[in-house]
C-alpha cells in the first residue's frame, strides 16, 4: 500500500518522511515502545534517515540517541511500511522496520519523553502511533506473540 498525501494545492505532493525504527523484544513476551516529547502516541525507538545514511546506520543511531541501545548482534530487516505520521499531521511516514531482540533497560533521551515495555498482546489497549497499530504489532503477534 502506497500513501502520497496531496494538499488543497493539487501541486502540492508531499515526499514520504523516511525512518528506520525497530521491533525490539525481549524474548520474554514484551515489546518495547516509546512515547516522544509532547505526544500521546507510543511507538517504535527509531527515527528520521539522514542524508547519506543507510537505514541500518540511522537505526543504530537513533537506538543510541534515544534508549541507549547499542545492539550487540545485526538487527534482521523486515520491510517497508507506510502509514500516516502520528506526530505530523497530513504526512506520511516510511519504516524501513528491523527485529531484535535485548533484554536492554532503555534510557529515554533526546525527544523520548518515555519508554517502556508492554506485554505484547496488551499493547493493543495503548495509544499507539498509525505505524505500530497497522503494521507493527501485527507483526509482533504473528513473530513473538
Amino acid at each position: 500500500m502506497d500513501w502520497t498525501i496531496v494538499s488543497g494545492d493539487a501541486n502540492e505532493v508531499r515526499t514520504p518522511i523516511r525512518i528506520a525504527a525497530a521491533l525490539i523484544d525481549d524474548g520474554a513476551g514484551h515489546m518495547l515502545l516509546v512515547r516522544k516529547k509532547g505526544a500521546a502516541a507510543y511507538m517504535q525507538a527509531g527515527g528520521k534517515i539522514e542524508p547519506g545514511e543507510t537505514p541500518i546506520e540511522a537505526l543504530r543511531r537513533e537506538l543510541a540517541e534515544e534508549i541507549g541501545l547499542i545492539p550487540a548482534t545485526e538487527p534482521a530487516y523486515v520491510g517497508r511500511f507506510q502509514a500516516p505520521a502520528a506526530n505530523e499531521p497530513g504526512h506520511v511516514v516510511e519504516a524501513e522496520l528491523f527485529h531484535l531482540t535485548a533484554a536492554h533497560r532503555p534510557a529515554a533521551a533526546a525527544e523520548i519523553a518515555e519508554a517502556l515495555w508492554v506485554r505484547i498482546a496488551e499493547a493493543e489497549a495503548l495509544p499507539l502511533a498509525p505505524m505500530t497499530r497497522a503494521h507493527v504489532l501485527p507483526i509482533a503477534l504473528k513473530l513473538l506473540g
